[in-house]
């Protein structure tokens, strides 16, 4: 069947994700072939130190979005879509979104880039000897009990973006498991909130004399695949304000932008690794066995059918890359150049390659936020050098890449090197990699282990999701996740890889012990300028 058929019979999936700086849909058939886009960009915001977006962001945003896509399918078939076979959302994982019974949101959205967690994150992990980082859902609940907040009494429940997004389309409170081992540890021999961990939680809340228990406010963990309820008549006029997409499609387990990534990249069974790269970076591999103690460097999670997951987060990645990009643009305006944004990104990112492996001396920080991996609350992006560096653009370009992947390296060298966590195949994808050969190959130089990049990896998170859907949709009976990607989606998929160059890993083997040495550089600007 052609693509503006399958379409208009509602025989097409869809997946959107809500990403740090952009909300993207893709149309996918049921081999996972992009049929159609849509995206609509959006930035979080500073109010009364609290990173945040709107309720409001959330819904224009989700509904522009949806219309660029359906601008995409008009003009590419001619045709208005009415239904899906499946449909899917996801996005940025952790955070902090609680309502009261009454479905009103209690205190702004608090994303998973604050770091105003410390004091629960640290005691949640002593409590449970399990790590929790600050960013997770459970930090920002414990917190706020401890700041003794109003808002905790009243709270009926507590979810993610995405778990939010898929309640207002379906009225079902439910996340797929990848997703929800972001707010909660989970047991992945039930695939579902760890018990013990959850029974020590109530214990320790107990004086407070809340009427809730904490399973009353989380909402339900499902794998992937599972019914996660369908599209309501108010959801369908939420995201299609056109009135022309029909109520009663199924809607998949809303995922967090790291299942989608380990989807995307079919990385989701044992051995398997994946590194997103984009605003924020993080790399998962799919454990065999569970780690010998914990660090709070690398979190627990699970892939979105269950399976236990080492993950190393770091709150900042392409961020301070962006911010440089766009003084060449300015500067190129002003010498009166048309600057295409595409062609500059790929020239520059290229540029790196004609830097020394070593990045001539130059050293950077690039926290725009704070970076919990390396110590730091909050960030001040930072570029250092000494009088004989080698001050070169390619070696100012080879720098901020191997910085933007700095703090992510640190917590992966206790995964390889102390733990010796095996990684058969480790893919990359998000914007640091779409310049070819470029992100692959620093990566590999970090992690001492090839990377590959499948042409796929572009779409990113919301191809993810639509897959999600499809996997909802078309799995054969008895048939788990890896087995259908391998199956449906990847059989015959295109892509590359890249060995690490013994040169570059030495260059960045020796960029890394100056950056950790220069970290109380970092400290100081923090405390000086912030």
């Amino acid at each position: 069947m052609d693509a503006k058929n399958l379409i208009a019979e509602g025989r097409s999936y869809l997946g959107i994700e809500f990403g740090s700086t952009r909300i993207k849909g893709v149309v996918i058939d049921d081999k996972g072939t992009v049929l159609a886009t849509g995206g609509h960009s959006w930035e979080n915001r500073l109010e009364n130190g609290i990173w945040t977006y709107t309720l409001d962001d959330v819904w224009t945003g989700l509904q522009d979005c949806y219309s660029d896509l359906l601008k995409d399918i008009r003009e590419k078939y001619d045709v208005v879509p009415s239904k899906f076979a499946s449909i899917g959302f996801s996005a940025m994982m952790h955070g902090y979104l609680a309502f009261n019974s009454a479905g009103e949101l209690l205190v702004p959205f608090r994303t998973w880039r604050n770091t105003i967690t410390e004091e629960a994150a640290a005691a949640l992990t002593r409590e449970f000897g399990f790590n929790i980082p600050q960013r997770w859902s459970i930090a920002h609940l414990y917190q706020a009990i401890l700041g003794k907040e109003d808002h905790v009494k009243d709270i009926a429940f507590v979810t993610t973006l995405a778990g939010y997004v898929h309640f207002m389309m379906t009225g079902q409170k439910v996340l797929g498991v990848g997703d929800a081992s972001g707010m909660f540890p989970i047991d992945s021999s039930t695939k579902d909130y760890d018990k013990t961990m959850m029974e020590k939680f109530d214990k320790l809340i107990a004086p407070c004399g809340f009427s809730w228990k904490l399973g009353d406010v989380l909402p339900k963990s499902l794998s992937a695949g599972e019914d996660a309820g369908t599209l309501t008549e108010e959801g369908a006029k939420r995201l299609d304000v056109s009135g022309n997409l029909k109520a009663g499609i199924p809607v998949c387990p809303p995922e967090g932008d790291a299942g989608t990534g380990m989807v995307a990249t079919n990385s989701v069974g044992l051995r398997t690794g994946n590194t997103s790269a984009g605003t924020s970076v993080f790399a998962m591999v799919v454990l065999e066995k569970a780690l010998s103690k914990v660090y709070e460097q690398i979190d627990m999670v699970t892939t979105p059918d269950g399976a236990a997951v080492a993950m190393v987060h770091c709150n900042n990645c392409t961020s301070e890359i962006n911010a440089w990009v766009n003084i060449f643009k300015e500067f190129g305006e002003m010498m009166g150049y048309g600057i295409d944004m595409n062609e500059l990104f790929t020239k520059l990112y290229s540029k790196a390659l004609d830097g020394d492996s070593s990045c001539g001396g130059l050293i950077s920080y690039n926290y725009v936020s704070g970076e919990p991996v390396t110590g730091f609350d909050k960030g001040a992006p930072l570029f250092v050098r000494t009088a004989d560096s080698k001050f070169t653009l390619g070696n100012v370009m080879r720098m901020h890449l191997y910085s933007a992947l700095a703090a992510l390296k640190s917590g992966l060298d206790i995964l390889i090197s102390e733990e010796g966590v095996k990684v058969d195949k480790m893919y990359g994808h998000g914007g640091y990699f779409k310049t070819k050969g470029v992100g692959q190959k620093f990566l590999a130089a970090a992690i001492h282990a090839p990377v590959s990049v499948m042409e796929t990896a572009g779409e990113g998170g919301p191809w993810g999701m639509a897959i999600l859907a499809s996997f909802a949709d078309g799995r054969q009976d008895g048939e788990n996740l890896e087995d259908f990607l391998n199956r449906k989606i990847f059989a015959d998929a295109a892509g590359s890889t890249v060995e690490p160059d013994p040169e570059d890993e030495k260059g960045f083997d020796a960029f890394m012990k100056t950056y950790m040495d220069g970290l109380a550089i970092e400290r100081a600007a923090v405390e000086v300028l912030l």
